[in-house]
């Protein structure tokens, strides 16, 4: 500790695990909106994550809770949440929103695989084939009419699930924005950072998966595709680093009583963490790197570390900026008159250990999704062929891409 520290400020009592928290939330929300571009604004430069992007956002809503649970006492009296509600506990709303998000996200999946569960039925033999025979729930019409309806269905529950993810992450934010006692925290802009940082963090999650999986199935990336999820990336990393900025900048602005203590706070305490970490690796070399991807006369190989390489910054970045503002903010005393020093241990409770683990099973996850639910594109999706060369450039200066089907 230094300087005047209340006696119940001496322990940090959110720790790593409520870190990974909205970490592993913002996951969900990012990979579901990025498979909403596709689904809902049609960009058909990600139709190959159009099943991966689910799936992936399915096995992290899995993993979303788990740090929640682990840091309670008494993780079975989390059901209380459900069984006694409270409408107006800002902590319970996350049981509401994440019940609705998984309903509407499962129903998402199982319109957009109802097909393949027919398919399934009838070609696999033995518990396969009686597996997905029972999650075909009885409707085993796969005529073009039927399957445009899926479509239509599917294309209505995207178009509520971008609502939805943005409740459920925002919400986080503004369970920290409304705590008035801590000058860290009170925002009206924390809700939309932590939105926007989500998009950031589930988009580069998802250019990692990707390339990852191309890698183990030994199948080529699809530049295309990558160039778009570059474009995405970029684009939402410029907004939600802006904001970030702003409030500090704001706060610095205003000089209210509480700025030298913030100001302390993000030069010293937190100062290699937020400068070096999130803001310098986690933003600014992405933001050089990213755009630099997109030059036409790149090869393909460096089009691809330009892009997966800065994607990894911005994860480790956004993961960053969670730690400085959950663990962060806690350091800062209110008496605004001092600090609180928070020290990593590795086999404790929320320790690193302990909060590897549980940011690792959510991969784990999505590992056993993707041999019940393969997310690779379909031998029929494939007679969409890739974008040919560009015909225009458009008003932004990027190639647009033209598509052309084979019959």
């Amino acid at each position: 500790m230094s300087g005047f520290v209340y006696p119940n400020e001496v322990e940090v009592l959110w720790r790593l695990f409520i870190v990974l928290y909205p970490y592993v939330t913002g996951l969900v929300a990012g990979a579901f909106i990025v498979s909403s571009f596709y689904h809902v604004f049609g960009d058909r430069d990600l139709k190959p994550l159009s099943r991966l992007s689910l799936v992936a956002a399915l096995a992290f809503l899995f993993g979303a809770p788990l740090p929640l649970l682990a840091h309670l006492g008494q993780p079975l009296r989390a059901l209380n949440i459900m069984i006694t509600p409270h409408f107006t506990s800002a902590m319970a709303g996350f049981g509401y929103i994440y019940t609705f998000y998984m309903i509407v996200l499962l129903l998402e999946i199982w319109f957009m695989y109802r097909k393949d569960f027919v398919v399934w039925s009838t070609e696999k033999n033995g518990f396969a084939a009686r597996f997905y025979g029972l999650l075909t729930l009885g409707a085993k019409d796969i005529s073009q009419k039927a399957l445009d309806i899926d479509h239509r269905v599917m294309k209505v529950l995207a178009g509520i699930g971008i609502p939805a993810a943005c409740f459920l992450h925002g919400y986080v934010g503004f369970i920290f924005g409304s705590i008035k006692a801590n000058a860290w925290w009170s925002s009206p802009l924390m809700p939309i950072i932590f939105l926007l940082s989500a998009i950031v963090s589930g988009v580069a999650m998802l250019v990692v998966v990707y390339a990852v999986s191309c890698k183990i199935r030994r199948e080529p990336i699809k530049i295309y595709c990558l160039r778009a999820l570059n474009r995405y990336l970029w684009v939402f990393l410029i907004f939600a680093a802006s904001l970030e900025l702003i409030e500090v900048l704001q706060l610095g602005y205003e000089g209210k009583a509480e700025w030298p203590a913030i100001s302390g706070l993000i030069t010293q305490h937190i100062g290699f963490s937020y400068i070096g970490i999130q803001m310098a690796m986690g933003v600014l070399i992405p933001f050089i790197l990213l755009p630099i991807a997109r030059i036409k006369r790149l090869s393909d190989s460096m089009v691809k570390w330009l892009t997966i390489f800065p994607s990894v910054l911005v994860l480790i970045g956004v993961l960053t900026m969670r730690y400085n503002v959950v663990v962060g903010g806690q350091l800062l005393s209110k008496s605004m008159a001092g600090y609180t020093n928070f020290g990593f241990s590795w086999f404790s409770n929320e320790g690193v250990i302990p909060a590897l683990v549980l940011l690792v099973l959510p991969v784990g996850f999505l590992i056993i999704l993707a041999k019940i639910l393969p997310p690779w594109m379909r031998p029929e999706d494939e007679l969409e062929t890739e974008p040919v060369e560009e015909v225009s450039t458009g008003t932004t200066g990027y190639p647009t891409s033209a598509y052309v089907m084979e019959k």
